[in-house]
């Protein structure tokens, strides 16, 4: 059995992180919600202003996993790393493979000197929960989700 390694997702590495993208959709209950194109998704992370970076955990040539980021800033604290997807593909899951990516974004984090991380989790994905609280996250009850769709 080779190692899980952990590399940046490069620009051909895009139609498999698409894959997870959907199947992480499902494990959501939302497959219908995915509606970037694959040329969108590329050029939204390789085009001329991307916006999005990416880990990959990667098993001999398959990539496995992902976690995908990018940097907001927050006029309180300054910038921060922003985590839109964190999946490992459900026949590698329990292998601690989640757990090398995580540590991947916070090493990533303290390296360009960020001031933290934030994510949402949904509020019935018990094993997620469980996940972060193992790194000492916290869990904010007064803030809501807002969003407007175009």
């Amino acid at each position: 059995m080779t190692p899980i390694t952990i590399r940046n997702v490069r620009r051909e590495d895009c139609p498999r992180l698409l894959e997870l993208i959907r199947e992480l959709a499902v494990y959501e209950k939302a497959p219908d919600e995915v509606t970037v194109t694959p040329e969108q998704f590329e050029d939204a992370g390789f085009g001329e202003s991307p916006v999005w970076k990416a880990f990959a955990a990667v098993d001999g040539d398959q990539i496995i996993g992902f976690a995908l980021y990018y940097i907001r800033y927050s006029t309180w604290k300054g910038c921060r790393m922003y985590l839109e997807d964190l999946l490992v593909t459900e026949s590698y899951r329990g292998r601690g493979i989640g757990k090398l990516l995580f540590n991947k974004l916070l090493e990533e984090a303290r390296e360009k000197n960020y001031k933290g991380m934030v994510w949402q989790v949904l509020e019935w994905n018990e094993p997620a929960i469980n996940f972060y609280k193992k790194y000492g996250a916290s869990f904010d009850p007064e803030w809501w989700n807002a969003s407007i769709s175009f």
